[in-house]
């Protein structure tokens, strides 16, 4: 017996099904899709006949979503922007050149994929180049203008820069080897003879919090830090949205405190060498994958 094939998703059912979730009402829902009431009413069915459960609870004061419902509002959000973006991505010229890029290590397997994929889907012609290294590395190589943009972190506060996000840098051990117990705690560090910002906060910290420390790992990436902290080696200053598992932030119960509010900031080269369509295309895809969208 042959399965039968599943009912393929509407984008513009979701994109009422959106318009009902975001008023509560199919009454306002109609006014924003430009339908009638009852259109509607029979579209919202439709969706639930192709999903086979139930969307809404109808209430006298409107509808709200069922546990199904729920499900659906992130997926159908996700779909219908890509959807967008990608529409208007090709409404414009196929961009042609190339582009270099300076990332931390701490997207490179997380966010900047998102963008990354995105990009070469939209603008196959545009050949891309990633220099992956420390934000000091990428700050002077955009400077020298051997890359065009570059996603760096920097200490928290105000900025001239491009803002993407707030990505805490904290102090992290391991779970199961309970580094942070031990006394004086060894600690990991980027680059103990050459020091830098985030290093002197952490130290600076540590004093801080009155935590006997030594340090026990170098390393200069964060890769390395984080095999230092797995390993149970040392605890060490990440960015809290890198704590890798098995491992966990160390908080005031345990006697820290956040090390700083680092910013993530996109730098884009003021050099613009005839390719500023093809940089700001690729800042626009940055900057989606850091909003979630």
């Amino acid at each position: 017996m042959v399965d039968a094939m599943p009912l393929p998703l509407d984008s513009d059912l979701l994109r009422t099904f959106l318009a009902v979730v975001d008023t509560s009402s199919v009454t306002r829902a109609a006014d924003i899709v430009g339908r009638t009431q009852s259109a509607v009413s029979m579209q919202i069915r439709k969706l639930e006949d192709v999903l086979g459960d139930a969307l809404f609870e109808r209430h006298s004061r409107g509808v709200v979503l069922t546990p199904q419902g729920l499900r659906l509002v992130d997926n159908a959000r996700r779909i219908v922007t890509l959807l967008d973006d990608t529409a208007a991505a090709l409404r414009q010229p196929a961009l042609d050149g190339a582009v270099r890029i300076g990332l931390p290590e701490e997207y490179i397997n997380s966010t900047l994929p998102k963008a990354l994929g995105s990009f070469a889907a939209i603008h196959p012609g545009v050949e891309v180049t990633v220099q992956q290294g420390a934000s000091m590395t990428n700050v002077a190589a955009l400077e020298a203008g051997e890359i065009d943009l570059a996603v760096v972190f920097e200490p928290g506060g105000k900025t001239r820069n491009e803002v993407l996000m707030m990505d805490p840098t904290v102090w992290v051990t391991s779970e199961q080897h309970r580094t942070d117990e031990r006394r004086p705690v060894p600690i990991a560090t980027y680059t103990y003879l050459e020091g830098g910002w985030c290093d002197d906060l952490a130290q600076r910290n540590l004093r801080k919090c009155r935590i006997d420390n030594r340090v026990a790992y170098v390393s200069r990436t964060s890769g390395g830090l984080m095999a230092a902290v797995v390993s149970g080696l040392a605890i060490a200053p990440l960015a809290r949205s890198s704590i890798p598992s098995g491992c966990r932030e160390l908080t005031a119960d345990d006697g820290y405190t956040v090390i700083d509010h680092s910013n993530v900031v996109l730098r884009i080269s003021k050099a613009g060498n005839g390719k500023d369509r093809i940089v700001e295309a690729m800042a626009d895809a940055i900057r989606r994958a850091f909003a979630g969208d």
